[in-house]
């Protein structure tokens, strides 16, 4: 099982378990995670859902071993919904969407915070969205969200620059609300999470549709541009030697890119 889920008092704990990876999302757990949002959509005794993860990682992002294999190897066998699954399910979420932050969020572990209605983190953990050390293209429809969330230049840094950025940074930026000492990270997000869970569901969801309907068709939008250009350039000169890299464990040399 890559996935853990558990229900308490109308929140049901979903928990990114591949621990020995970092939690990082292969194309069984990307598979996993938008089977069980969809679930939860459907499920009336469920009001609210909490991301988190297990060990000392939130979310590697995508497993760049496998991620290396589907670009060099035409066989490969991919998910039923994959990443594209995965963020169409985030985005249709109808209900409050709680993201704990336990530990280290690349990529899809950083981007993910676009889609929380509430978003905590841990003082130790961190995040980047390392798409250009990878010679590739935003995710997540981040390229829409993150300005929405935190404004131009703190966007254009976190997406232009790769670098780490703390939870207090992201705190001050805005991509979460709370942080937390890890000991209390969990606990204050079921805290929160049973807050909105003791609302009526048909008003939570009605709240969040009043929300987030606004911004459907360009969230879709930026999804299918980060797409089409994640698409192009992966497999590229620069992606190849990123991963190539990553696979030898040394820095890349974008000197001739």
């Amino acid at each position: 099982m890559t996935l853990q889920v558990s229900d308490e008092n109308r929140v049901r704990t979903l928990t990114l378990d591949r621990p020995e990876a970092l939690n990082a999302f292969n194309e069984e757990l990307y598979d996993a995670t938008a089977e069980a949002l969809l679930a939860a959509a459907a499920d009336p005794t469920v009001a609210v859902v909490l991301l988190t993860g297990a060990g000392r990682a939130f979310s590697a992002g995508t497993d760049l071993l496998e991620m290396h294999r589907i670009a060099t190897d035409p066989t490969f066998v991919r998910g039923r919904h994959g990443f594209i699954g995965l963020i169409d399910a985030l985005a249709d979420f109808p209900k409050p969407l709680v993201v704990a932050v336990n530990g280290l969020g690349l990529g899809i572990g950083a981007t993910i915070l676009g889609f929380a209605d509430l978003g905590l983190m841990s003082t130790e953990a961190r995040l980047k969205c390392p798409f250009t050390s990878l010679g590739v293209a935003p995710e997540a429809a981040s390229s829409y969200l993150f300005p929405a969330l935190v404004g131009r230049q703190n966007a254009a840094w976190a997406l232009l620059s790769a670098e780490w950025i703390s939870a207090e940074e992201a705190r001050e930026m805005g991509l979460v609300r709370t942080v937390c000492a890890p000991g209390d990270l969990l606990a204050t997000a079921r805290r929160q999470a049973e807050v909105l869970a003791r609302r009526p569901i048909s008003s939570l969801i009605a709240v969040k549709h009043t929300m987030t309907e606004p911004h459907r068709a360009a969230i879709r939008a930026a999804r299918d541009r980060e797409n089409a250009a994640f698409a192009e350039l992966m497999g590229g000169p620069a992606n190849l030697e990123a991963l190539a890299a990553f696979a030898e464990g040394r820095e890349p040399d974008f000197s001739g890119l």
